[in-house]
Formats: structure tokens, sequence, C-alpha cells
């Protein structure tokens, strides 16, 4: 670590000197402009100009990659944070088809991603996204309520044997990616641009690591909706024969899941230690949920009893993601003074 001497240049005015070679590497001259930015536990950070400026753009060289690597690339570049992201082929070549649909395809995952330019050789494709637009709690709780939401249709569809209602959960996925998708690329942003922190909602980027980790819990537990659904749909098989009172304790086990995966989720954007205290609770009283729901099951046939089976593990998987969101909210709310903590 590099130490400053501070030096004082009036009645109420203290100075240092910026290191030269950072002053190079960012352009930074006599008589031009730096923000300050105050941080926690007496952090003071300096921005220079450069760092309000747009992302630059990026090209993606596709003729040396298949299609899959084109759209894997345009999503990355995407989570990056890049404004504009150019795919081109060679000189004096052009685009493959798979090339031209791979773009249309990740255009149709991403939120805020359109085409607006397209020649033979190449296409350019654009983020409208404002960070300001969004909060990252915001974002999180969308997630949240969309996989509750794909929950509830999966398991309604596997107890009145409704594929309609099926599909529509499984049509909820790509909702649910859109919005993970777009929190993977504030939580970026923001840690590359300290200012966009506030922009999005934080005071600071302390917490960033630990909304990227519950944002993938939540993705995980849209996945296990989408597993339900999919059982819910299986059109090879005649509908799950299950007892009126077995399937309503699947539906009142849903109903925990869900509460405790909402309020962990609180406990996160709240800061709220109680809560967090609380999820772990609930998780306590539905933790032998599957295994009691299991033992009690009546006769049936083996493939039957592995789909149910199936649905308690998803379900169980779901409560379990939000304990480590617990957890995680945890350590939000102990990095601040609260009831049940004093920091000197």
């Amino acid at each position: 670590m590099e130490t400053r001497k501070v030096q004082r240049l009036g009645p109420s005015t203290l100075a240092m000197t910026l290191p030269a070679e950072w002053a190079k590497a960012h352009d930074v001259e006599k008589g031009d402009e730096v923000s300050l930015r105050m941080g926690g536990k007496g952090t003071l950070t300096v921005l220079p100009e450069s760092v309000h400026e747009e992302e630059a753009e990026a090209v993606i060289h596709a003729s040396n990659l298949d299609a899959d690597a084109v759209e894997r690339a345009i999503v990355a570049q995407y989570v990056l944070g890049r404004r504009i992201i150019h795919v081109e082929a060679e000189a004096d070549q052009t685009l493959e088809s798979a090339h031209i649909n791979a773009v249309y395809n990740a255009e149709t995952q991403l939120m805020g991603l359109g085409v607006i330019e397209e020649t033979p050789e190449s296409i350019a494709i654009r983020c409208s996204v404002d960070p300001e637009d969004f909060t990252l709690d915001n974002l999180l709780e969308r997630l949240e309520s969309t996989g509750s939401t794909m929950r509830n249709e999966a398991v309604k569809a596997l107890a009145h044997d409704n594929p309609d209602l099926a599909q529509r959960a499984l049509n909820r996925e790509r909702q649910a990616n859109k919005i993970f998708v777009l929190l993977l690329r504030l939580i970026f942003t923001a840690y590359q641009n300290p200012n966009l922190a506030r922009a999005v909602g934080l005071s600071d980027g302390f917490p960033l690591i630990g909304y990227r980790s519950i944002a993938k819990n939540l993705e995980l537990t849209a996945d296990n909706a989408e597993d339900i659904a999919e059982i819910a749909l299986d059109v090879d098989t005649e509908a799950i024969e299950m007892e009126a009172g077995t399937m309503r304790r699947v539906r009142e086990f849903t109903d925990e899941v869900n509460e405790i995966t909402e309020l962990a989720v609180e406990a996160a954007v709240e800061r709220d230690y109680d809560t967090a205290i609380e999820v772990r609770e609930r998780f306590g009283e539905v933790g032998d949920r599957e295994r009691e729901i299991l033992a009690d099951l009546p006769e049936m046939s083996n493939k039957h009893l592995l789909q149910v089976r199936e649905v308690l593990v998803s379900l169980q998987q779901t409560a379990q993601y939000a304990v480590r969101n617990a957890e995680i909210a945890t350590n939000l709310a102990l990095n601040e003074e609260s009831d049940h903590i004093s920091i000197d």
C-alpha cells in the first residue's frame, strides 16, 4: 500500500498529491476535475472524469466461433456493461446464418437489447438499459416473486393435471433469466464504477458480492420451479394419482417455502437480522416435510413415486436456497449498527 503525506494549504484546506502513475493511466492533468466519494470504514474514493463515460464498444469476431459461442459472448459483453456490441465477420466475408440467428436469440434473452444496424458483414446491437431506472433491491424482489409465481403455477398444474398452467410456468423462466442477467449487469457495472452503486440503490459497494450470490440462488429456485412444471407437463404418462390429503400437504409445503423465500430476500434488502433469524426458524419447522410426505404416500407406481419425490426435493432445495440467502442477509445486517450490534 502506498502512503501520502497530507499537507495544509489554508486555514481549513488539507491536500495530498495524486500518484503520477495513476494520473497518467487515467489522463488526469492539472486543471482537470475528479470526483470524490466518501464510503464506509473511513474510505475516500477518487474517480477520474473518464469513469463517468460510457463503456467502450466491444467487437466480437465471429468467424472462428460457432453460433453458441457467439451467443455466449454477447451475453458476457452485456453482463460486463457494454452499450454497443458489434458482431463481425472476417474481412471480405459475410456473417453466417447461424451467427445471425445467434444474435437475434441473444436479443430475446436480454432486457433492453436491440439491433440498431445490420449489414451482410456485421450486426450492431445496443443496450438501452439505464442503471438509474432500476434498483438492485427491486430486481431481487422481482426475481423472487417470479420464482414464487412459477412454483405456484407448477404445483397447481400438477394438482389439476393442467398442461396449459404448467406451460405458463415454463414460459416465465425466460423472464426470470432476463431479470437475473440484468442483475449481473448492474452488479458488475456498479463494481467497476463506484458512482453507479448509488444509482442502483446502494450507499457503497460492500453488498455487491452478497447480492450476486442471492441473485444466483433465486435463479436456481426458478430452475427448481421449472423442474416441477416439466413434471406436470409430462404427456408421456397419465396424471399422477395422489389423494386429496396428500396434494393438500404438497400445496401447504409450497406455501411455506414461498414465505421463507420471500422473507430471506426481505431480510437482505432491509438489512434485518431478526427476519434472517426467522427464516432459519421457519426452515427448521419444514426441514423434515419432504420425508414426512414421502413416508405417508399411498401405493403408486414407481414412476409416479419418483415424480412426487422430485417435486418434494425441488421444494426442499428451494427452502435451502432461502436459508443461504438468509445467511448472506445476516452478514449484510451485522455490518451495520442495530439493536443487536454496536460498532466502534
